[in-house]
């Protein structure tokens, strides 16, 4: 870490740690998509399948094996990239950020034209461009970021190696895919009935959902913690002091810490559940968890830091 760096960041890792292998990796990556495909991966990127679903071709089954495909290669030639260049192809927050607004924006869309339902002609061509589509919507689902696929992109950027980066990232898209092809079946059924409205009104919470998120990420909402959850002043003092954040499937505990300003801090972040907040942003960079931030001397006031999708934040009051 380089002098001139705001903070610097320590993980935690065990001595003599050998390099797994791409197999460990791919089967790894597979447990893991198993676990997210329930929760909020699904919920996130799975609201561009909605971009697949009309009234006139989205009973076509073939549409969701399609975006399947595209999103299986776009996330192992982006493990293979990670694992050869590292943290270099890596999106920041900043980018993140914006990408998740647009995605939010655009699953809005999508319901909305799921919710004008009109006359559709019945041509074979008719259902064509959704075959082009359907795989490049798959591949986006990349740019949406979900915290356990933040987890599996730093771990293809620790593999040091395109195979086994390839091999994490795949073994991840593997073990979601069921979820995404229940999701699938489930629109399906529901273009063509009555069913659809309640979809599309779900979709657009989702999409206003992802927008929060961006904008979440981004620091351009909720800049301040709560008046109510305020910690009591720090003691006085001029030491190096030390402060201890958990990472918890609901959030970060305590949600504000109390710490001196005009004095070096260390955050130990300590992770209880994996998740969204696996993944810590703080000063524009991402952390995986565990770790220990170490902060340079801080003027009063409220430092935010947000979980890799944006979900929750956590606040260190310097007074």
């Amino acid at each position: 870490m380089e002098s001139g760096d705001r903070y610097a960041i320590r993980h935690r890792v065990q001595s003599g740690a050998r390099p797994l292998s791409a197999l460990t990796l791919l089967a790894g990556g597979v447990a893991a998509g198993l676990v997210a495909g329930t929760a909020s991966c699904t919920a996130a990127q799975g609201s561009l399948l909605m971009g697949l679903v009309d009234h006139c071709h989205g009973r076509d089954p073939a549409l969701v094996g399609w975006f399947l495909a595209g999103r299986l290669a776009s996330y192992t030639t982006a493990g293979a990239l990670l694992g050869l260049l590292g943290s270099a192809v890596s999106l920041p927050p900043a980018a993140r950020a914006v990408l998740l607004v647009a995605a939010g924006l655009t699953v809005i869309v999508f319901a909305v034209r799921l919710l004008r339902r009109g006359h559709c002609a019945a041509t074979p061509e008719a259902g064509a461009p959704s075959r082009y589509k359907a795989p490049l919507l798959g591949a986006a689902t990349i740019l949406v970021p979900c915290g356990v696929t933040l987890g599996m992109e730093m771990i293809a950027i620790s593999s040091g190696s395109p195979v086994a980066g390839a091999a994490a990232m795949a073994g991840f898209v593997l073990g979601t895919a069921p979820a995404f092809a229940l999701l699938g079946y489930v629109l399906r059924r529901v273009s063509r009935t009555r069913l659809a409205r309640l979809a599309g009104v779900v979709a657009i919470a989702a999409g206003l959902w992802t927008v929060g998120a961006g904008l979440s990420l981004g620091g351009w909402i909720g800049g301040t913690p709560p008046a109510a959850s305020r910690p009591s002043p720090a003691a006085p003092g001029s030491g190096e002091q030390t402060v201890t954040v958990w990472a918890t499937r609901e959030g970060y505990r305590p949600a504000v810490v109390a710490a001196r300003a005009g004095a070096p801090v260390e955050v130990v972040f300590k992770l209880v559940d994996r998740g969204c907040t696996g993944t810590v942003t703080i000063g524009g960079r991402d952390v995986a968890l565990p770790a220990t931030v170490r902060l340079p001397p801080q003027p009063k006031g409220a430092l935010r830091y947000v979980c890799g999708m944006g979900m929750y934040t956590g606040f260190i009051d310097f007074s």
